[in-house]
């Protein structure tokens, strides 16, 4: 009687700890989500920070024709296995709901407390970066200038001046499959890549006015580009670990010139929906951010929100650590 009491209580702690587990990973796809919403945000950031992003880049990687063999054999189970079908799904979940949730979140923000958002992204950005020196030796002269690479390729693309493109088919699934690539790269931002493109809002107005052609070759572009660009990190961080993290850690201190909180609106763009938005801002000195735009620099938000967001960072990287070690 007390092993089978002793069976029934280990099966319901693992059940539980499937569920806290589960969840945690739900959560880490909604932030992935809410980030990726974000022109200048990157859900491979907060994929870096909460400690699943070689997992992620290898499951994507997985999918491959021993899955597709696996299916069609009739070796389901086999071919979810083999993909990490958990794994990814879960984390596609979350994914979707925090891109459906920005609308009434992270966008509201965006357009009324900017400085107290970027503060709070350049937080996260600064302790991710901070965190990440243990994964490689910045002493190297190799993982340096790695890193000095990963600043540059940031701050470049950072620099690149917003396009209104042709909107042929062949070009919104070019435009895709470099998107993708953006969100899954730590530092870039696929929706910041879709702006440079010029298809930024025709993807938004084809999402509202469900133009399903432009949707499915967005969608397939998205899938290819995805499919392909993961083989290829997976290769990286298997063969050349080290450089790859002081490439990403670069990538994420380059990012610091996207996520400055104090900035100015050069140039905007009109929506489908008619409503006004920023479409190139240059940053600025928080002494003259006052002169240059009429607003309070709100430091004291600012500093509180960065501190925030480094600290949340921290706390979560000790939790997982501690959790992982147990």
């Amino acid at each position: 009687m007390s092993v089978a009491a002793d069976d029934r209580k280990n099966q319901r702690g693992s059940q539980a700890t499937g569920v806290r587990s589960h969840t945690l990973l739900f959560c880490k796809g909604l932030a992935m989500g809410l980030g990726d919403s974000v022109p200048g945000v990157s859900g491979g950031t907060i994929a870096v920070i909460t400690n699943i992003y070689d997992q992620l880049i290898f499951s994507i990687k997985s999918v491959d024709l021993t899955a597709v063999n696996l299916l069609f054999s009739g070796r389901v189970m086999d071919a979810w296995r083999h993909v990490n079908g958990t794994f990814l799904s879960v984390l596609a979940l979350g994914i979707l709901s925090g891109l459906l949730t920005s609308a009434n979140t992270v966008l509201y923000l965006l357009a009324n407390q900017f400085e107290a958002l970027m503060a709070f992204f350049l937080g996260l950005v600064l302790a991710s970066s901070w965190l990440l020196k243990d994964e490689f030796e910045v002493a190297q002269a190799q993982n340096l200038v790695a890193l000095l690479l990963g600043v540059l390729l940031t701050v470049v693309v950072g620099m690149i001046s917003p396009r209104v493109a042709e909107l042929s088919l062949f070009y919104v699934f070019f435009s895709a499959s470099l998107a993708i690539c953006a969100m899954i790269l730590p530092g870039l931002s696929g929706a910041f890549i879709l702006l440079l493109l010029g298809v930024y809002e025709f993807i938004l107005g084809a999402l509202i006015y469900f133009n399903l052609p432009y949707i499915g070759v967005f969608i397939a572009g998205c899938v290819v580009g995805l499919l392909s660009f993961s083989r290829l990190l997976a290769w990286l961080l298997h063969r050349y670990h080290q450089l790859s993290y002081g490439c990403i850690t670069g990538m994420l201190l380059g990012s610091i010139t996207v996520l400055w909180p104090w900035q100015h609106t050069v140039s905007s763009y009109t929506d489908a929906a008619g409503e006004v938005h920023p479409l190139l801002r240059a940053n600025v000195l928080p002494t003259n951010y006052a002169e240059v735009t009429g607003l309070e620099p709100v430091l004291l938000l600012t500093f509180v929100c960065s501190v925030s967001g480094a600290l949340l960072v921290l706390v979560l990287h000790r939790l997982f650590n501690s959790r992982s070690e147990s």
